[in-house]
């Protein structure tokens, strides 16, 4: 994980809160972006989701496990 990370996760809390278990891996790229946008702006995978590749879109994956889960404990 990257240094200074603590506002990526408080997004990642708000799609918890907002979406709980619907939550979608496009969401959680979404709060990365908006997140990367004051980190590097020119990162390459700012983008929409359905545009990155299936490597990259994978990386979001362990971020929306652990969202869902925090969900299905919260119900």
């Amino acid at each position: 994980m990257p240094e200074d990370s603590d506002d990526l996760f408080l997004m990642y809390a708000v799609l918890l809160r907002a979406k709980g278990a619907d939550v979608h891996a496009s969401d959680v790229h979404d709060a990365w972006s908006a997140w990367m946008l004051r980190v590097d702006p020119g990162h390459e995978s700012i983008r929409p989701f359905r545009e990155l590749d299936v490597e990259t879109r994978g990386e979001d994956g362990p971020f929306l496990v652990a969202i869902r889960t925090a969900a299905h404990r919260l119900t």
